[in-house]
């Protein structure tokens, strides 16, 4: 069956977008195609078709080939935690946390299952699109390896190796990869793509043609800069490290970056809103007092990243916001930090105990080992919204008689203060309703709503395959991926 594998001589070079890319163009052909990571290290996560929960990313990819998300495009996902672990999510169902000690051993027994999730992929289509992790040339993390060369090689996948030239050095990192990989393992790559250039390709001529005769493989296209993928949901947390840079008369929406930020994502449809600015504040800054409202997003480790937003001083600008009688909205973890008390009794992520909340909204969160995921429809602030539930706890006490949200079989979700300005949820995705996005907007006096957030990102989609297939050679990715052969 064919198949392609995309590597990165890095992490961010864009690999996730131009699969993505490489997916719907391929799509737009008429071919079957279904997107593949067999090891993804984030906390951005979608819920599957069949129930459990895959990376973000690969999920974009799904929709890109205009393909249900399923866990077998995302069989193996880490999610960062505190002191060094990560959870371990294997065919979308939590097996338990990975440390930096049993990294390695662990992950590398975890190939079989790999190899079954890609097996039952390409029984379903045409041909695979394989995104690598990081990058082949970290060769101290080979030996166990399951995300690039491990894979490739079990799976008998050929590899076209990403240059991002906008970084820097693409010629060094190109040739320098080549240099210091196995004979094996470079003898998997048949040809590289430089990605993010700027300017005048013919320029750069002389350097496409000696990194194709220093490294032996073939040159398969120059990509600009693809300015629609700013129009796409984010998974990768280095976005985050990027200053922000708010717009004259807008209102402001700010969210603390916090060490262990899950699903930020959620916030994407509110860019389609042009009476709003999103901030994402760093460390060593505090929340800006013009703020309008402020988001606490979802975490991986609720208690910990709370001790940060108070050593931060966040918590000193969310109460002086809160005085001011402005809107606060937690998401997931967030809406857990807005109530009185988080109490973790057996340990989930830590030290078993409990913390102080906030104490904004009249509930308290105990976290317990059972994780939910599942989606949701109903309506909340009177609009019709669709989303997802992804998270470890339960949250009861008086604020909930006051829900952010009815769903779907009369089950409810979230609290809402008797003032109204502080809300609290557990749903992922609400954003994406533009119904529900007015709502939200006409509290701080913005009139929102007016594009749909799929459609967006469908036509986004659209946008970056006719740029990324005017730029590669397609037909010869599809010859090295043994399509017709």
């Amino acid at each position: 069956m064919a198949a392609l594998m995309l590597q990165g001589t890095g992490s961010d070079v864009g690999k996730s977008v131009l699969v993505a890319a490489l997916c719907r163009a391929l799509t737009n052909r008429g071919l079957t195609v279904r997107p593949f990571k067999p090891q993804n290290m984030s906390n951005n996560a979608a819920v599957t078709a069949d129930g459990g929960e895959m990376g973000r990313a690969q999920a974009l990819q799904a929709i890109a080939c205009r393909a249900e998300p399923h866990s077998d495009m995302n069989p193996v996902l880490l999610k960062p935690q505190a002191d060094r672990t990560s959870q371990l999510i294997v065919h979308g169902r939590v097996r338990g946390t990975l440390g930096s000690g049993n990294f390695r051993e662990a992950r590398g027994a975890l190939m079989t299952e790999v190899l079954e999730s890609y097996e039952r992929l390409q029984s379903q289509c045409d041909i695979v699109i394989v995104e690598g992790a990081g990058s082949p040339a970290e060769i101290n993390l080979r030996q166990g390896d399951i995300a690039n060369m491990g894979f490739a090689r079990a799976a008998d996948v050929p590899v076209i190796l990403i240059g991002d030239i906008d970084r820097g050095g693409v010629i060094a990192s190109i040739v320098g990869t080549r240099m210091v990989i196995e004979p094996e393992d470079a003898a998997m790559i048949r040809g590289f793509l430089i990605n993010k250039f700027r300017g005048d390709p013919a320029l750069f001529d002389d350097g496409y043609r000696e990194i194709e005769r220093r490294s032996g493989w073939a040159a398969l296209g120059v990509i600009p800069w693809l300015s629609a993928a700013a129009r796409l949901p984010s998974e990768d947390a280095v976005i985050l490290e990027r200053p922000a840079d708010p717009r004259e008369g807008r209102k402001l929406i700010a969210c603390p970056i916090l060490p262990r930020i899950s699903n930020f994502d959620d916030l994407d449809p509110l860019k389609l809103e042009p009476g709003v600015e999103i901030v994402m504040v760093p460390p060593g800054r505090p929340i800006p007092a013009e703020t309008a409202v402020i988001i606490l997003p979802g975490s991986k480790a609720t208690i910990a990243d709370l001790a940060a937003l108070r050593a931060e001083g966040w918590d000193i600008d969310i109460m002086a916001h809160h005085r001011r009688g402005r809107l606060i909205v937690g998401l997931c973890g967030g809406y857990q930090m807005l109530g009185h008390r988080i109490a973790d009794p057996l340990g989930i992520e830590g030290a078993a105990g409990d913390v102080e909340g906030l104490g904004l909204l009249d509930v308290e969160t105990t976290l317990s080992p059972a994780k939910r995921l599942r989606h949701v429809d109903g309506t909340a602030l009177g609009a019709p919204v669709a989303g997802y539930e992804m998270h470890m706890g339960e949250t009861r006490g008086p604020g909930t008689e006051r829900p952010f949200a009815f769903l779907e079989g009369a089950a409810r979700d979230g609290a809402i203060n008797a003032e109204g300005n502080v809300i609290g949820s557990y749903l992922h995705g609400v954003f994406t309703s533009p119904e529900l996005r007015r709502a939200l907007l006409s509290r701080i006096g913005v009139a929102g709503g007016g594009r749909d957030y799929a459609t967006d990102v469908d036509a986004a989609l659209d946008d970056i395959a006719a740029e990324f297939a005017a730029h590669a050679d397609i037909d010869a990715m599809l010859r090295i991926a043994g399509v017709g052969a």
